[in-house]
């Protein structure tokens, strides 16, 4: 009885634990607009855009909004591949789950998941007899559950690049005056260093402006990352323990 118990306990958590991912994403955006509404709130952001005047920082911000909406795309995604997952565990670990292997798999929820469940059904169908290999089937549903998950290493490293561009445009703008800098003329002085005033700024805001939107960007594709291993790991088991076995029984 304790073992069920505890069995029950552990697959409750799992269950929470594969729920959170999308609530994970939610509280960490959540909280990086309520700290981007303080930054506007006491004028940061509107000194940021004002100060740069080659807009990178505005294309940076653009981009990493953009970037956002991938990541919860992709995670919405990857949680109702985490439901699939237990859907299907639930029906195969019944007394009779072994009856939803048959006829192309209808009981069992549709996702990437019961396609590769489905894969493995038409392979024993049509191999003979011997163990099921599943490795190649393994690979192609790794691949599937990744999906675009990588422009999240090229949006990162992109936004990265933006901000070094901005640097050096910066760089450029404060120190073009200088060739042409008259010590005795005031007026000519005053002009000059309101210039490289207005480089240093862009170069510092760029700067912070990519580096920020790079760490904010890693920190989400990392927590995607986390949770799409995860639901391969689960389908893994579910596989090895529920349909690989019940499969060669059959054949």
């Amino acid at each position: 009885m304790s073992a069920k118990v505890g069995a029950a306990t552990a697959a409750a958590g799992r269950d929470t634990a594969e729920r959170s991912v999308l609530l994970l994403w939610m509280i960490f955006t959540g909280l990086s607009l309520f700290a981007a509404f303080l930054l506007w709130r006491y004028g940061l952001i509107h000194l940021m855009v004002s100060s740069d005047r080659t807009y990178i920082s505005s294309v940076i911000a653009a981009l990493y909004i953009a970037t956002c909406v991938h990541c919860f795309w992709r995670t919405r995604a990857i949680s109702r591949e985490g439901e699939v997952a237990r859907g299907c565990r639930a029906v195969l670990a019944a007394p009779d789950g072994a009856k939803a292997l048959e006829a192309e798999v209808p009981d069992l929820p549709r996702g990437l998941v019961t396609d590769h469940i489905r894969s493995l059904v038409q392979k024993a169908a049509a191999q003979a007899k011997g163990p099921i290999d599943q490795t190649l089937l393994l690979r192609t549903l790794a691949d599937r559950l990744r999906g675009s998950n990588g422009f999240g290493a090229f949006a990162s490293d992109t936004l990265m690049k933006l901000g070094l561009l901005g640097t050096i445009i910066g760089f450029i703008i404060m120190l073009a005056p200088i060739a042409t800098l008259d010590a005795a003329d005031k007026v000519a002085m005053k002009s000059s260093m309101g210039l490289m005033s207005d480089g240093m700024a862009v170069a510092m805001y760029t700067t912070l402006a990519g580096l920020i939107g790079s760490i904010m960007v890693r920190i989400q594709y990392y927590m995607l990352d986390f949770a799409t291993q995860r639901v391969f790991s689960d389908a893994v088991v579910l596989t090895e323990t529920h349909v690989t076995p019940a499969l060669e029984r059959r054949s």
